[in-house]
């Protein structure tokens, strides 16, 4: 089975309270479109990049959980888009952190690709870390 995963994460103020949230869709024809899963996670104080990048770990975690072989992943940070493809350096120690747990994720898979969205293109996944962070917790 292949999947589609929109991932997002957000912070209010940069550290800030921040969630991540990723939604994932079936590929295959049979069920082309149908989300299989939502999933969310609350982080307390946080950076926005960090939440981005946890953000692809849940999803990535859910999809393994979900028996997924292939996967496609969009994200609207072009940052963590181009560091995952090695156009960009991880510079950052916390980011080299989730950045590692990513790239170890993508072995449970035949293929995993990456691609950026913009912002109005990933309203589902942004609606989960913002539902996640006006509850303070999900």
């Amino acid at each position: 089975m292949n999947v589609r995963i929109y991932t997002d994460g957000g912070s209010r103020g940069n550290p800030g309270p921040s969630a991540s949230g990723a939604v994932i869709f079936a590929l295959d024809e049979t069920v082309e479109g149908e989300v299989l899963a939502e999933v969310m996670k609350y982080l307390g104080k946080t950076t926005n990049n960090q939440a981005e990048y946890t953000a692809i770990v849940i999803g990535l975690e859910k999809a393994a959980e979900l028996g997924a072989t292939g996967v496609e992943l969009f994200m609207d940070s072009e940052l963590a888009v181009k560091q995952l493809k090695g156009q960009y350096k991880v510079k950052n120690a916390e980011i080299a952190k989730r950045f590692l747990e990513v790239k170890n994720l993508t072995h449970k898979f035949e293929w995993v690709t990456y691609t950026h969205v913009r912002r109005e293109n990933n309203k589902h996944a942004d609606s989960l870390v913002n539902k996640c962070l006006d509850a303070e917790g999900c």
